[in-house]
């Protein structure tokens, strides 16, 4: 008779132990990531300049919706972004800035992965073309774009 209660006790102990892991339902998930981290590579040259700069590789943290161009706007020069528009895999927009710089900017989407594009400032110095190339290297939580 006591290895039956013995038995009986050790079969209810290991149920009262297993219990709360089927009553607590599904466990709470982590928000899904808001943003995509994008590895942003940027090459400027400059009209009647033979030298191109060389490139610079950037890391952004950009919204997975885009409703401006990653990277934003160029704060050090006071430049403001408007006109940002969608158009399928394309986006396009116009910047303003404070010392007299307009431009266009293009970019074309190759997918959820990867884009190109460049962004065209005319200035009194001359214009400027930066080509633009980003790849998509994984998420990120905290979009600044």
């Amino acid at each position: 008779m006591k290895s039956v209660s013995v038995r009986r006790y050790l079969a209810v102990s290991l149920l009262l132990c297993v219990l709360p892991l089927f009553v607590s339902g599904p466990r709470a998930q982590a928000p899904a990531p808001m943003g995509d981290l994008w590895e942003v590579v940027s090459q400027m040259s400059m009209e009647g300049m033979p030298v191109v700069m060389p490139p610079r590789k950037v890391t952004v943290c950009a919204a997975k919706e885009w409703t401006r161009p990653p990277g934003g706007e160029n704060e050090e020069r006071g430049c403001e972004t408007s006109n940002f528009a969608r158009d399928g895999d394309k986006v396009t927009w116009t910047s303003v800035c404070e010392d007299g710089m307009s431009g266009q900017g293009e970019i074309t989407r190759q997918g959820d992965d990867a884009y190109t594009g460049e962004i065209r400032y005319t200035m009194p110095e001359g214009s400027v073309v930066i080509s633009l190339s980003g790849t998509r290297v994984d998420e990120c939580d905290n979009p600044q774009y």
